[in-house]
């Protein structure tokens, strides 16, 4: 291990609990030990995702969100005693490893709960509500502290709830908080002040309108948090631990408004100075740890932290946050170990949160310390399979109902919660296999051959690693698909994996002696008859080094065409945008959490925008374009960059297809895709 990490190995305490190292593995929606949008129960899944994370080297590990009430039939979570007996038994396993486990328990969403199609139609639809009440109660999960908008439908406007409801959750927190102590849990999160969930909009005064007790001052927006944790005490004991899940600023403007790093801007929810107050004021009420970062879902990308966002992003305002407190303080968001360490070392912070990076390798840490860096798979921050809830302008949320019960996947690791789904097993005889392609779809196509005991090689034309993927990972701010890539390498070395570079293969003929072949060629971008066109460079041009005027007009919005928008803002060019839809990223897997960022940087940024217009041609100057209205108009530029998809291009017809040369989609669907071809050989 590194010296300059060995503070970040160190025990400490919450309450009387002592954590053997300060590395806390924070919760993530879908690895509830009660399941995930199903009737609760012990999820065994969850269950050995959590143990494994134990068994290499994690100090403190909170599961994710156990929601007090099933989001399906309203079941309380404390009804039902056979499940604690089964959790006490997972206890008695789990503290073998040395780790410690605390229960994060939730009020619920509140309205920034992610209305999925059938939820917005129960909420517009009287008569609809009404029957699908007795089993997903919308208008329930979706209350709030106040009458105010959803933050994924404003159309939908959450009730208010009543004294008798906080009354009966302050109760089902205390119970249940009671059985998981019986059960053996060293001890509970409550979820949360925090990233404007339920109990956040209490504390806030742009989501409390209330005029009753628990609304209007100070103490009476933290009333809820603090009954809460009073009640938990009362039950549990002043020595059972309770950490809170806590924004220290919302960074948030208002009703679906967030405000980015450095912006100046006046603040809807909690600032600094309230904060100041409001965590001494917790901390004195009963609350043993401070578990810390920033945000709303009006502002999502201070929680959740796509690659635009710095590491570390949250880490100052943290620090700041715990010279008001006494009790430990832990900080998440990007966070790297050798700041992280460094704050530590300064008791300037408690301990390190990490969430995602846990998705992507559950052994990073037993890495870190075997100094073994190079081998760690490093989350990339693209949310594509572990929190994919796309919005954007007329849909709610666009993600399937198969991704909302499984969150908590992983885009590059498929076996994250899916371990008997994806899994390597031996294969019964050995294949020599042609793998046509050294994008990452071929390798990790490769890579699963290779573990399965077949013998993989592959043909690459180019004299490089990673096809398309290394034009994404050009930007600056792509730093982790960077070290993808060299992961990737680096597998492929281990595993002695045979590549030949400059070997084009246009014809099955090439490739006699394989018992078998994946074609991984990816796909080509798409050129439509526009006059002009050819005067365009297509964006993998531009990501690979081809030289820009200072004034860009990008044709597509879209991740891709948006992130090259921000790049070459943040490389001091002038980019314009002409997207043929209504909104920048209407991009089903793309987290709101990612395209909010970038909507909110070009709107303050000025960066300018032609929604519902079409490419007319190209001319020497510019462009000419068509409104919706059917106006056409010039746009100058000095460059045009064309985003405007692709298409599948195998390399080889009746061949097994992997990637984009099968269907164009995204780094999960390659990868995914990868793993059940390389399975079926």
């Amino acid at each position: 291990m590194k010296e300059n990490y060995k503070p970040l190995f160190t025990p400490w305490k919450i309450g009387n609990v002592e954590i053997k190292n300060r590395i806390v593995m924070t919760s993530m929606g879908g690895t509830s030990i009660f399941g995930w949008l199903e009737p609760n129960h012990f999820d065994k899944e969850a269950a050995n995702f959590l143990l494994e994370r134990a068994k290499n080297n994690v100090g403190l590990i909170l599961p994710g969100i156990a929601p007090l009430r099933d989001t399906l039939g309203g079941k309380w979570l404390y009804q039902g005693k056979g499940k604690f007996k089964q959790l006490k038994e997972f206890m008695d396993e789990f503290h073998k490893t040395g780790a410690k486990l605390f229960i994060q328990l939730t009020a619920g969403f509140g309205r920034s709960l992610a209305m999925n199609d059938i939820m917005v139609k129960g909420a517009k639809n009287k008569a609809l509500g009404f029957v699908l009440k007795p089993i997903l109660n919308v208008d329930y999960l979706n209350a709030s502290c106040s009458e105010t908008p959803n933050r994924w439908d404003e159309e939908i406007i959450s009730k208010q709830l009543s004294k008798k409801q906080i009354k009966q959750m302050v109760d089902a927190f205390a119970k249940t908080a009671k059985l998981c102590m019986e059960a053996g849990v060293d001890g509970v999160e409550v979820h949360a002040v925090h990233e404007g969930y339920l109990i956040d909009q209490f504390t806030m005064k742009y989501t409390n309108l209330r005029t009753d007790e628990y609304g209007g001052s100070f103490e009476n927006r933290y009333r809820f948090p603090v009954e809460i944790v009073q009640a938990i005490k009362a039950a549990c004991g002043k020595d059972f631990p309770v950490s809170l899940r806590y924004s220290v600023v919302s960074k948030t403007k208002g009703f679906g408004k967030g405000a980015l790093p450095g912006e100046d801007y006046v603040e809807a929810g909690r600032d600094m100075e309230e904060s100041e107050k409001a965590a001494k004021y917790l901390q004195d009420a009963g609350y043993d740890m401070l578990n810390c970062d920033n945000g709303t879902y009006d502002a999502w990308y201070w929680a959740h932290p796509p690659m635009y966002m710095d590491q570390n992003c949250n880490l100052e305002d943290v620090k700041h946050i715990k010279k008001f407190v006494d009790i430990p303080v832990v900080c998440a968001g990007r966070m790297t170990m050798d700041v992280a360490s460094d704050a530590v070392s300064k008791g300037e912070l408690d301990a390190m949160g990490v969430a995602r990076s846990f998705l992507a390798d559950p052994a990073w840490v037993t890495k870190t310390i075997n100094d073994d860096e190079e081998s760690i798979r490093p989350c990339i921050c693209c949310h594509n399979a572990c929190f994919n809830m796309a919005h954007y302008k007329g849909v709610a949320n666009d993600q399937s109902l198969t991704d909302n019960m499984g969150m908590a996947r992983c885009a590059i690791n498929p076996e994250t919660m899916q371990h008997n789904k994806f899994k390597i097993v031996k294969a019964k005889k050995s294949k020599k296999v042609a793998i046509v392609g050294a994008g990452i779809g071929g390798m990790e196509a490769a890579r699963v051959l290779a573990l399965r005991g077949h013998v993989p090689v592959i043909f690459e034309k180019s004299d490089k690693l990673g096809g398309v993927f290394n034009a994404a990972a050009a930007p600056e701010f792509k730093e982790k698909d960077k070290e993808l890539l060299a992961w990737y390498a680096k597998e492929m070395k281990d595993l002695n994996i045979e590549i030949r570079f400059n070997s084009e293969i246009t014809s099955k003929d090439q490739l006699k002696g394989f018992d078998d072949v994946i074609v991984a060629s990816g796909a080509e971008a798409n050129r439509p008859r526009i006059p002009g066109l050819e005067k365009s460079i297509e964006a993998c041009d531009y990501l690979y080094g081809k030289e820009v005027g200072d004034k860009v007009i990008i044709i597509g919005g879209g991740l891709s065409g948006c992130e090259i928008a921000y790049d070459l803002f943040k490389k001091g060019k002038t980019p314009i945008i002409v997207e043929m839809k209504n909104d920048l990223i209407a991009v089903k897997g793309v987290c709101l959490a990612n395209s909010s960022f970038l909507r909110d940087f070009f709107e303050l940024n000025k960066v300018e925008v032609h929604l519902e217009t079409s490419l007319v041609k190209v001319t020497d100057t510019g462009v000419v374009v068509r409104d919706k209205d059917g106006k056409e108009f010039e746009i100058a530029g000095d460059t045009v960059i064309t985003s405007m998809g692709y298409h599948p291009k195998p390399a080889l017809e009746g061949a097994k297809l992997v990637g984009d040369c099968k269907k164009v989609g995204n780094l999960r669907t390659v990868v995914w895709g990868a793993w059940k071809v390389a399975m079926k050989i």
